[in-house]
């Protein structure tokens, strides 16, 4: 079953010197139960796109989308409110620096309490802060924290990185979302830390078939964990499909380049020689290109790509470039 299938998504900046798409008509579709990555480089506009989903932009953004279906059901369609309601019951997100998104001045068990909803409860008044603890302390040992009574009465200041990250997935999936996404969750992490995480976020779509919106940059993470993946590049979207074909056989020639430019993807670099990587940088949202906005980079461009790509789907992966590698049968 489909449960997120957005089409041609677009997010304007509009203000009195500027007025430009910084996601440009981007398209993405997710299986239910799936974890599902989206990845480019820095400022490709992939933390832009998940607020785009949420409705958590400011109003100096402006968005549109020709489909925005969830669980089937048209988003459009329905009010501002009743989309609001939707996505706040059925998705939630943790962000990169999760100690910024805990309050500073509250303990843990405190924050936690105040997410739980009051279903949850079944007992009478007079029971209900004892149950409100033993409620914090299921969820804590259910992401992983052992030591739940430390955790529950500390700071987050007085915490890891890594456990406040937990903690945020805890309060997270408090509600039982069926959408989770994960906005660089491991991000600066050390590794020990970072593999915990995303055990963590593989073993609760496991578990609790809970899809998994996945938004990195680190494609050794996502070719262990994802099933499949989009690559965004300056708010538009190059290519999508399983993570598996798309690292055999990428149709793109930017997919191509993130791959080899790292070693362990890329079988026939010799020792001691450059990786390959794409020649000059990402341009700023003042001076986009026309067209395809890979273009001045592309080692494939010609004439044809001041003209923006239309997607293809070929062999169960769907691209956009005029210039396709890899398509000899």
């Amino acid at each position: 079953m489909m449960l997120l299938d957005v089409r041609n998504l677009t997010v304007q900046l509009k203000t009195e010197s500027l007025d430009v798409s910084a996601i440009d008509k981007m398209s993405l579709s997710m299986r239910d139960g799936s974890i599902h990555a989206l990845v480019g480089e820095t400022g490709s506009g992939k933390s832009l796109f998940a607020r785009a989903l949420t409705g958590t932009l400011s109003d100096k953004w402006h968005v549109k989308a020709d489909r925005f279906f969830w669980q089937g059901e048209d988003l459009l369609r329905k009010s501002e409110e009743q989309r609001r309601q939707i996505i706040s019951k059925d998705i939630a997100m943790i962000f990169q620096e999760p100690k910024l998104s805990l309050d500073p001045t509250a303990r843990i068990g405190e924050q936690i309490e105040e997410v739980i909803p009051k279903s949850d409860f079944t007992g009478s008044f007079w029971t209900r802060r004892q149950e409100r603890k033993t409620l914090v302390n299921k969820l804590l040992l259910k992401v992983g924290i052992k030591h739940y009574d430390f955790c529950s009465n500390s700071y987050a200041h007085e915490l890891s990185e890594g456990l406040c990250q937990k903690v945020n997935i805890a309060m997270a999936i408090v509600r039982h979302p069926k959408l989770l996404i994960a906005d660089e969750p491991t991000d600066a992490m050390e590794s020990t830390t970072k593999i915990q995480i995303l055990r963590l976020l593989q073993k609760l779509n496991e578990s609790k078939d809970m899809s998994v919106l996945l938004i990195t940059h680190d494609l050794e993470s996502v070719v262990q964990y994802a099933d499949e993946m989009t690559l965004l590049y300056n708010g538009q979207s190059v290519e999508s499909g399983s993570v598996k074909r798309l690292l055999k056989r990428p149709f793109h020639p930017y997919t191509e380049t993130l791959f080899k430019s790292i070693p362990k993807f890329n079988t026939e670099i010799a020792p001691k020689s450059r990786l390959e990587t794409l020649k000059g940088s990402t341009p700023p949202l003042q001076h986009l290109p026309i067209g395809c906005r890979l273009g001045p980079r592309c080692p494939r461009a010609q004439k044809e790509c001041v003209v923006t790509p239309k997607s293809v789907k070929y062999k169960g992966q769907v691209f956009s470039c005029h210039y396709p590698i890899n398509m000899e049968s």
